[in-house]
């Protein structure tokens, strides 16, 4: 009897050993996870938001990722510019939502004015991004979260401001991207990028340089419509194609008055 109960008792040990072998191999089966910040361009001279967390749930898991907080100008990252806001590795697994958290130091410049932007208490518990994709181990990903300024900034009305932000993530691997230039600069053209599903997405091209680009488009044809400010006329390019892991580059538009 006393050697049965020895026995019992090694095995459950064993068995406790080889479980704690498997955790830790479940721990190293890790990813190296990317993730960049930039901007659909908008009509104001600044817009800063307040960046205090990101967090992405990985198996049903939230992990809060090691975040370069602080306040960030949208407008320094347009027309293909970007800031990396965090960069580290994550246990592999499902990835199904990301989710970037805002305090409350957001604002916006007008003319040299500033305004602060509120914010909803709905998006404390931060702004959420839906995907689904495996991470698989060994693998690098890199995000690229599209803050849209134009469409995330409502007027109420009493000169004051709400920042309900428009977001959209992608990931370089999946997506194409179409980069160009207009002539003149002081054009000042909003562009829009219409996918045959009519589907669009807009930015504005460089007031110095007159360099635009779009980043993250799906594979397929576009259409660009270019709207420039008078006297300008406005301009359109159709067939534009897009090719996942390329920049589609275009010659330079010429804009008539």
């Amino acid at each position: 009897m006393k050697k049965l109960i020895i026995f019992v008792f090694i095995s459950f040990i064993a068995v406790a050993i080889i479980s704690c072998m498997k955790d830790d191999a479940g721990n190293d089966e890790k990813v190296s996870m990317t993730f960049r910040l930039t901007d659909a361009p908008a009509d104001y001279d600044k817009v800063y938001i307040d960046l205090v967390g990101l967090q992405v749930i990985v198996d049903d898991k939230i992990i809060d990722m090691d975040v370069e907080t602080g306040v960030y100008n949208l407008l320094d990252f347009v027309n293909g510019k970007d800031t990396v806001i965090a960069d580290q590795e994550i246990p592999s697994g499902k990835l199904s939502q990301i989710r970037l958290i805002l305090g409350d130091n957001n604002s916006l410049i007008i003319d040299q004015l500033s305004y602060d932007l509120t914010t909803p208490s709905a998006q404390q518990s931060g702004l959420k991004l839906n995907v689904h994709n495996d991470l698989v181990q060994g693998i690098a990903y890199e995000y690229t979260i599209d803050f849209d300024a134009a469409k995330s900034i409502v007027e109420t009305g009493n000169g004051k401001y709400i920042l309900k932000p428009v977001l959209r993530v992608f990931t370089n691997a999946v997506s194409g991207a179409i980069q160009g230039v207009v002539f003149p600069a002081k054009a000042k053209p909003e562009i829009y990028a219409i996918s045959a599903q009519l589907d669009s997405v807009s930015t504005y091209a460089d007031t110095t340089s007159g360099n635009f680009m779009f980043k993250g488009l799906a594979a397929g044809s576009y259409k660009l419509s270019f709207l420039p400010q008078s006297p300008y006329a406005e301009a359109t390019l159709q067939n534009i194609s897009v090719t996942t892991g390329m920049v589609t580059k275009l010659d330079t538009l010429k804009f008539n008055q």
